[in-house]
């Protein structure tokens, strides 16, 4: 099993398959997260732009900051009206209060908060907030249970067990961050899918993509066979996506006097 910083970085080798089947966020969770009058946007860590599409419209400069540069071609691509910058979550290439929003979706967990925090909270204007979304599947209807698990079992015995991993996900900040208590949002919701779209979209998660070529086809022809059990082609895929929101305050990055 690959370890976590080849997971981290895997995603650029599917860029294509991740900009067409990754979802969106409902604009329910944007239109929290994001300030009604928000100049300056910045999708941090982001992907192929499925948020930064989303963003365009309700800020004057959308500015979307990507590691890895093919998932920047796919995103400039798709995106033209973004400014597309290298860049990671601890060195963002802007400078110091120049942004009234930063967005990020599906990639928290990768950052080091120790590091990422101060820097979002030096480009972050005061009164400016961070928006961090999650999208998972929602476990309760039994077909999808059964289809997630699929993904997960090789973290299995090949890979011991992340007891972190929880902990990565919620938004914590180190100890004197500028930052206010973090408030939470849920949004169910859901968005008509195929049943090769759930084949495709299993393969963009970083324990798929880092799998053999040949336990990658197991993998699918096994999802494949239990969709086809299902008595139905296109179907509403039940999600939900968990936003957390903080409000930069005033104070320094680092929170040091």
């Amino acid at each position: 099993m690959a370890d976590r910083e080849t997971r981290r970085l895997s995603f650029g080798s599917v860029a294509a398959d991740y900009d067409r089947y990754r979802p969106s966020p409902p604009p329910q969770a944007l239109d929290w997260l994001i300030p009604p009058d928000a100049q300056a946007v910045l999708d941090l860590a982001a992907g192929t732009g499925a948020v930064t599409r989303e963003l365009i419209g309700r800020a004057a400069r959308v500015i979307a900051v990507e590691p890895d540069e093919r998932m920047r071609t796919a995103l400039t691509a798709r995106c033209p009206e973004a400014e597309v910058l290298p860049g990671r979550g601890e060195d963002i290439p802007l400078p110091d209060a120049s942004v009234d929003a930063v967005v990020i979706s599906a990639a928290w967990h990768w950052l080091d908060p120790e590091q990422a925090v101060p820097e979002i909270a030096r480009v972050l204007r005061v009164g400016g907030t961070l928006g961090v979304i999650r999208i998972s599947w929602d476990m309760r209807a039994p077909w999808v249970a059964e289809l997630r698990a699929l993904d997960r079992e090789p973290r299995g015995a090949d890979r011991p067990p992340d007891r972190d991993r929880g902990q990565r996900r919620e938004v914590r900040f180190p100890p004197g961050s500028p930052m206010s208590p973090v408030e939470t949002l849920t949004v169910e919701y859901s968005r008509p899918v195929t049943k090769d779209d759930l084949v495709g979209l299993l393969g963009t998660y970083s324990q798929v993509i880092t799998l053999g070529p040949e336990q990658q086809a197991d993998l699918s022809r096994r999802a494949r066979a239990l969709l086809d059990r299902q008595p139905w082609d296109r179907r509403e895929l039940p999600q939900i996506c968990r936003c957390q929101r903080s409000t930069r305050l005033p104070g320094p990055p680092t929170g040091n006097a």
